[in-house]
């Protein structure tokens, strides 16, 4: 019993860094119904910024953690401005192409930049284990599970309350609707690319941390899970995401531990078959007819 606590401790510490950078997922995809592919990379890239923030410029876990968060969010914005927001009025599937370029373009950028080979992230959180009821955690583990929760509902705070959150509100609910009545849908969209950015940083940072590796295509496999997560959730809703993030988690933590390594990603993709065939709006999402 011990061990099947461990090990769903252990998930719930892997499914909050899915969980936020699902929760970028589904910011873009609620505003705008684009899914950007590049959100993954944008994570390794916000690994990248803090790596050189501890060993460039010297600075300890939480300054290398807001420094890589700020980064992020600038070029996230970026992003949107050059790639995206031209597109704004094309079909889907040129925006989705678009997404996909932007992922492979980021990639090879920190390749050309950083190398192929891994860097190592220094060990900003010690990694003691402590012992609770039996039960070993490490520091990292709660510090992970810690800042997910705390800018979760953060994020929260900020869409039900802030005058920037209900912007995004009004605007993922009838953006022209939202122009009439005096939003600045442009302005809205870039706070959204850069609230998702950050928090894809703040999940490759916690990553990197827990991993001790970083390297171009990091964020391409957990880029696709928490893509996964957000599916399974209902993509476009915030707690879905994070439903989603912490199942995800667990599922592959369990599989890990009680079938086989080898098995965990065909498990998670299978997940993600079997949610599109039989509910494909998801565990929060509901089925919405169209009028045609």
């Amino acid at each position: 019993m011990n061990l099947f606590i461990q090990q769903l401790i252990n998930g719930l510490s892997v499914g909050s860094i899915y969980a936020l950078i699902a929760l970028g997922y589904t910011l873009v995809y609620g505003i705008i119904k684009l899914i950007n592919f590049a959100h993954g990379d944008i994570m390794m890239m916000g690994a990248y910024f803090a790596f050189i923030a501890v060993t460039s410029l010297g600075l300890s876990f939480i300054p290398a953690l807001i420094f890589s968060m700020i980064l992020a969010a600038l070029l996230g914005v970026l992003i949107e401005r050059i790639a995206y927001r031209p597109l704004r009025k094309a079909p889907r599937i040129s925006v989705l192409i678009t997404a996909i370029g932007v992922s492979l373009f980021l990639q090879n950028l920190a390749l050309v930049i950083f190398g192929a080979s891994p860097k190592v992230m220094p060990a900003l959180i010690q990694k003691k284990p402590i012992n609770i009821v039996g039960i070993q955690i490490s520091t990292v583990t709660l510090v992970t599970l810690g800042l997910s929760i705390i800018c979760m509902i953060g994020l929260d705070l900020f869409i039900k309350n802030t005058k920037s959150g209900k912007a995004m509100r009004a605007v993922a609910q009838d953006k022209e609707a939202a122009v009439i009545m005096g939003v600045n849908v442009d302005r809205t969209i870039s706070i959204t690319f850069a609230i998702g950015s950050a928090l894809g940083a703040l999940g490759g940072v916690l990553y990197s941390v827990a991993y001790a590796q970083i390297f171009p295509t990091l964020g391409a496999m957990p880029g696709l899970k928490a893509f996964i997560a957000a599916v399974l959730g209902g993509i476009g809703i915030m707690p879905g995401a994070m439903i989603g993030g912490f199942i995800i988690g667990m599922i592959e933590t369990l599989s890990k531990a009680y079938l086989s390594s080898q098995w965990t990603d065909a498990i998670v993709f299978g997940i993600l078959i079997l949610v599109l065939l039989l509910k494909p709006s998801g565990i929060l999402g509901k089925n919405e007819r169209e009028k045609v």
